[in-house]
C-alpha cells in the first residue's frame, strides 16, 4: 500500500505465480488517483502542452511517488517500434569491436534506444542466423560490423524490411548503406612513411581469409611501391590469419628470401603483434634491425615495446556514423550511403631507418 502527497492509497500486488518484486503503478493506476483519463497521463508523462501545468505536475508527482515506469513493451505496441537496435560482432573480446560497440552504444543512449550484442565467430553462416535472430526480436535496425557476408544482404533487404548497416564490410562488393575505412589510402600513407624513412625492401603480411579490407589495404602497399618506382617483388607477400597465431609462418617465409625484408606492413595490429614476437625470437631487434607496422590502433598498440606505428581507425567515431545512418534509414531517408572515413598514421618507436642507411 502507498499514500501519495493528495492523501489518495494505491495497492501494489505481488504477483502470487512467482515470488516477483511489486509490480510497479499502470496509468491506469495514476489516471484513477489524480481523477483524470488514462490520455490525460500519457499526454502528462510526455510533458505534452496539451496538458494544463498544474495538472500535468500533480500526475508527475503521483507517478514518481508510486515508483511508476513505462513499459517499453506496451510503448511498442502502440509505436510498433521497440527502441532497440541489433549490432553483429564478429567476436565480442576484439579490441576493434569493443571499440566500435562503444560509438554504437553511445549514440543509441543519446536517442533512447538499446542495444542487443550478438556474435558470429566469424562464421557467415551464424552471422546470417544472428540477423535473423535479431529481426525475430523485433529490432528496430542492425547494424553488422566486419561482415563476411556483405552484398548478400541486398535481396535479404526486402524481405526482412528491417534496415542494415554494414560497418567494415569484409565481403568483395557494394552494400547500400555501409561505413567503411578509406584502406586504400591509409596504406598507402604507412606504406610511404616506410619508404621515406630509407625501406626499400618492404614485405606485406596480410589475411588469407579473402577479406575486402586485405585487399584494399594490399592495393594501397603496391600503390606505394609504384609511386615510389620499387620493383613488387612476391616473395616479400605472405598470409597470416588476423591473429597473432598466423605470424610465425609468415614470418618464415619473408624471411627465408635471399634479401630478407627491412621492413613489415601487417594487415591489423593483432598480426603485427605476432609479427613483433616472432621476429624477436629470431634474435632481431625492432627497429634496430627490423620495423614493424600495424594497421587499427587497437588499445594495446601504444603499451608494447615498443609501442606499435600503426593506422589509426577511428574506431568509436565509426560506431556512432553507422548509428547516424540507421536512425536517418529510420526516419525514412532512402538514399544510398557509403560513408569512407581516413584514417590517421600514427608515427610510434616501432619505425625507424634502416640500419644499412645510419
Amino acid at each position: 500500500m502507498h499514500t501519495c502527497a493528495n492523501g489518495d492509497t494505491i495497492v501494489l500486488v505481488r504477483n502470487s505465480a512467482d515470488a516477483s518484486p511489486f509490480r510497479s503503478a499502470s496509468i491506469k493506476d495514476i489516471a484513477r488517483l489524480a481523477k483524470v483519463s488514462h490520455s490525460t497521463v500519457s499526454r502528462a508523462l510526455h510533458h505534452s502542452p496539451l496538458v494544463n501545468p498544474e495538472t500535468g505536475d500533480k500526475i508527475r508527482r503521483i507517478a514518481e511517488e508510486t515508483g511508476y515506469r513505462r513499459s517499453a513493451v506496451a510503448r511498442s505496441l502502440v509505436t510498433r517500434r521497440t527502441d532497440t537496435v541489433g549490432v553483429v560482432v564478429t567476436h565480442i573480446a576484439d579490441p576493434f569491436a569493443a571499440e566500435v560497440v562503444g560509438g554504437i552504444e553511445d549514440a543509441a543512449l543519446e536517442r533512447g534506444f538499446s542495444v542487443i550484442l550478438a556474435n558470429s565467430g566469424g562464421d557467415p553462416d551464424q552471422e546470417v542466423r544472428a540477423v535473423e535472430s535479431l529481426e525475430e526480436r523485433r529490432v528496430d535496425g542492425i547494424v553488422v560490423t566486419s561482415s563476411r557476408v556483405g552484398a548478400l544482404y541486398v535481396p535479404m533487404l526486402a524481405r526482412m524490411k528491417v534496415p542494415i548497416v554494414l560497418l567494415n564490410n569484409q565481403h568483395p562488393g557494394d552494400f547500400v548503406h555501409s561505413v567503411m575505412i578509406d584502406n586504400v589510402e591509409a596504406s598507402i600513407a604507412v606504406t610511404r612513411h616506410l619508404i621515406e624513412a630509407g625501406h626499400r625492401r618492404i614485405a606485406y603480411i596480410g589475411d588469407r581469409n579473402g577479406h575486402q579490407s586485405d585487399t584494399e589495404r594490399f592495393e594501397g602497399y603496391l600503390t606505394a611501391l609504384a609511386n615510389a618506382d620499387l620493383m613488387f617483388d612476391a616473395g616479400l607477400v605472405a598470409q597470416g590469419d588476423g591473429k597473432p597465431t598466423g605470424a610465425p609462418a609468415a614470418v618464415e617465409r619473408v624471411m627465408a628470401q635471399p634479401q630478407p625484408p627491412t621492413a613489415i606492413f601487417c594487415y591489423n595490429d593483432m598480426t603485427a603483434l605476432g609479427v613483433m614476437r616472432e621476429v624477436r625470437a629470431r634474435g632481431l631487434k625492432i627497429p634496430d634491425d627490423i620495423s614493424v607496422v600495424g594497421f587499427d590502433d587497437i588499445p594495446f598498440a601504444e603499451y608494447v615495446d615498443p609501442p606499435l606505428t600503426t593506422i589509426r581507425q577511428p574506431m568509436h567515431e565509426m560506431g556512432r556514423l553507422a548509428m547516424r545512418t540507421l536512425f536517418g534509414l529510420l526516419a525514412g531517408s532512402d538514399s544510398t550511403q557509403n560513408i569512407k572515413v581516413p584514417g590517421e598514421l600514427i608515427v610510434r618507436r616501432s619505425t625507424a631507418a634502416p640500419k644499412e642507411t645510419r
